[in-house]
């Protein structure tokens, strides 16, 4: 076979080829033209209005954190008294707020009343999405399209990301009024917002969870036809660090323990007494004081030492969750309140964990430890009790 022969053939082998790629080609094109043609309604006429201006929600509250960048290595100086205790609580999940009337479930499974703890039904639409969204403690990932994305559309897509690790994911959208807002049927998006919480009370977000949320949100974006706008996976572990560093110096529970002065208490008793102090006893067991006053979130809970078959208990501990009690709310104040009454009611005294008796004086220092805890975490723009801290410390 002559050169001329190879060449020949060669150059046939190349023509078909480019013949198949250009077939391939035409076919991609049309199949996403008729993709785009059926992927929309046609009653974008809420879009032809002014266009709504251009806002970007990650520079709306630029996270701000000099302060927490010199917090220090995790400790709970702050409050000294034996009586601390260092051990997380774990907190139920908030359940979600009763409806006026049936919702689909994909929307009652995005209610953001339902998801965010201590967060009131009547919240402004764009206040729900800076607490879902929050520039401080999530790490935000901007969602483009080429066009307006419709919420009954997108939130089945959604509702496949809710959580990477125990970090919760959220998505937000902005709204043809201008505002941000949580994703809802019947709403229309020009931008998409995700967020991923940085910390909670055990972990900072780590590079394994970050791999998984952008590998699971780029195929979210692929469904919905957004283009995601990834940040440094350096950065964002640097800032997750640092987060939880503060997260972790400022986890602290404050217990006051009641001894009986005499024997034992009998539990059918002391369950009794409980409940007349303003207790509520709860299925699983536990003593809760509810804050009636502010809609009965939990002040601080009692705990018996003891199993839920024990029949006496010769100690009690009221224990309050520091960082998820508004100071306005005066929860250590209250509980050493309860705590006299109790003493009252049932021939008890107020001691540490090491059984040494707990003076007027002693509590009233506490208290001013108290006050300087909270005043760290104000400048830290991390209220106690704050939707903000409730989330971190959950």
């Amino acid at each position: 076979m002559t050169d001329f022969q190879m060449s020949l053939i060669a150059a046939g082998g190349v023509f078909v080829v480019g013949v198949i790629s250009y077939n391939k080609w035409q076919e991609y094109k049309a199949r996403k033209s008729v993709e785009r043609a059926f992927a929309h309604d046609h009653d974008d006429v809420l879009m032809q209005g002014g266009a709504a201006p251009e806002r970007d929600f990650a520079t709306d509250a630029l996270r701000q954190e000099p302060v927490l960048d010199g917090a220090p290595e995790p400790s709970h100086d702050v409050l000294t008294e034996p009586a601390i205790f260092a051990e997380p609580l774990q907190h139920a999940a908030p359940g979600p707020a009763p409806a006026a009337a049936p919702v689909p479930a994909a929307a009652a499974a995005l209610d953001p009343v339902a998801e965010l703890p201590a967060v009131k039904p009547d919240t402004p639409p764009a206040q729900l999405a800076e607490n879902l969204v929050d520039p401080l403690i999530d790490c935000l990932i901007p969602l483009n399209s080429e066009g307006p994305l419709r919420g009954d559309r997108i939130l089945p897509a959604l509702l496949k990301l809710r959580r990477v690790g125990n970090k919760p994911v959220h998505f937000v959208g902005l709204a043809v009024n201008g505002d941000w807002e949580p994703i809802v049927h019947g709403g229309v998006y020009t931008k998409l917002q995700a967020g991923v919480q940085l910390a909670t009370r055990t972990t900072a977000l780590n590079e394994l969870e970050y791999s998984e949320m952008v590998t699971r949100l780029r195929a979210v974006a692929d469904e919905i036809g957004a283009e995601p706008e990834v940040p440094d996976m350096i950065e964002v572990m640097s800032e997750a660090r640092t987060l939880h560093r503060f997260v972790a110096g400022h986890d602290a529970q404050l217990g006051v323990n009641l001894a009986s002065k005499g024997a034992p208490w009998a539990m059918a008793t002391l369950i009794g007494a409980l409940e007349n102090a303003g207790f509520d006893v709860r299925p699983d067991g536990k003593f809760v004081m509810a804050d009636k006053e502010e809609g009965g979130g939990t002040l601080f809970t009692l705990s018996t030492n003891v199993t839920l078959g024990a029949d006496t208990t010769a100690r009690l501990t009221l224990l309050l969750d520091v960082p998820c009690v508004a100071p306005a709310r005066d929860g250590f104040g209250k509980m050493v309140a309860c705590a006299k009454d109790l003493v009252q009611r049932l021939d008890a005294a107020v001691v540490d964990d090491f059984d040494q008796p707990l003076t007027d004086e002693a509590l009233e220092e506490i208290a001013g430890q108290v006050r300087e805890f909270y005043q760290e975490m104000d400048a830290a723009d991390i209220a106690a009790g704050s939707t903000r801290a409730l989330r971190l410390f959950s």
